[in-house]
């Protein structure tokens, strides 16, 4: 039967670096060290067509000339419009006959980018997708806001979905899970239609705790997006093992979103995930929003803590409230 298959993963992080103090006791919580920034003139798409390249350059058996579908997911478009999907299909010099969509998701937007790239693969309309992932959230920030800033980090992703003739599911199945009541606890307010950027948008604000942001910044609230987290994300793992008719033990490796240390490893204590089974590379990226997992996979692979027919499961959540997971084979 012909089913989808991830058949290579390549990302790219900006040269630049910010390194948060050690002296500082938020440092040692989010377990965060330093966190690729995109410079001035370098935008989400720019970091994306790299990490594509790097794709194309590693694995000498994929042609441009054979991508008939890219997905791309951001919440750093270039513009409102056009679809920054199709200047990355044109910077790619990829086929005029390709499909090129945006998906506007955060950090569960990996997750679901699986998910699509396998219904198109799988029922026949595509056979080489190109799912890149790309965001800037550092442009969205306010320099002077240590709640945010200290957190997340620029990076790219770009991972190749085909197929093969296969008995058994090599990517999923999915959970989903979507609680829009959250909105205000991960947002940034001006920009959109609703309320466009103005100089009344522009006015900075000091919060309780010094924080300084308008509301053209991102803001977070911090403590509901862990509880949000702690409540839906075991929930939904369990889900997924029900519906896998799967345990805990079967999986080789655990790769979550890397939203902040701490988070992450209350998850992993929650769920009773042995240490060594998990992934955590937050240290040297930040949360990198959409490309925090691929980036993990990456590395794992890189650094041999995934081989080949592990099986992982993969888990997304944040910003939205949105979340999901699903189980992926890998094959080297």
């Amino acid at each position: 039967m012909r089913k989808a298959i991830v058949k290579g993963i390549e990302y790219y992080v900006p040269e630049n670096y910010e390194v948060n103090s050690t002296e500082d006791s938020i440092t040692g919580k989010i377990g965060i060290l330093q966190r690729p920034t995109a410079g001035v003139d370098e935008f989400a798409s720019d970091l994306a067509i790299v990490a594509a390249n790097k794709l194309f350059d590693s694995n000498s058996n994929l042609n441009k000339s054979e991508i008939d579908m890219l997905i791309y997911c951001t919440q750093s478009p270039d513009y409102i419009l056009p679809t920054t999907a199709c200047i990355i299909q044109n910077a790619l010099d990829l086929p005029r006959n390709c499909a090129a969509f945006d998906v506007n998701l955060g950090c569960s937007g990996y997750v679901y980018g699986l998910s699509i790239a396998k219904a198109f693969i799988e029922s026949g309309i595509a056979n080489n997708i190109l799912l890149i992932t790309s965001d800037t959230y550092s442009k969205y920030i306010n320099k002077k806001d240590r709640s945010v800033k200290v957190l997340f980090g620029d990076g790219a992703s770009a991972t190749h979905v085909s197929w093969v003739d296969s008995n058994y599911e090599l990517i999923g199945p999915f959970i989903f899970g979507t609680d829009g009541s959250g909105k205000e606890n991960l947002i940034i307010k001006a920009g959109g239609l609703r309320e466009p950027i103005s100089n009344e948008s522009g006015i900075e604000e000091v919060d309780a705790y010094g924080n300084l942001r308008s509301r053209n910044n991102l803001y977070m609230n911090g403590t509901a997006i862990f509880n949000f987290a702690l409540k839906e994300i075991p929930n939904a793992i369990e889900n997924l093992l029900k519906l896998s008719g799967s345990t805990l033990e079967a999986y080789d490796r655990f790769v979550f979103h890397q939203a902040n240390k701490y988070m992450n490893e209350s998850l992993r204590r929650i769920l009773k995930i042995p240490e060594e089974k998990f992934s955590q590379n937050i240290a040297l990226f930040g949360n990198t929003v959409s490309s925090s997992i691929p980036i993990a996979l990456c590395e794992d692979i890189r650094n041999y803590k995934i081989l080949g027919n592990n099986k992982l499961m993969l888990v997304g959540f944040g910003v939205g409230y949105s979340w999901a997971a699903c189980n992926l084979i890998f094959k080297q």
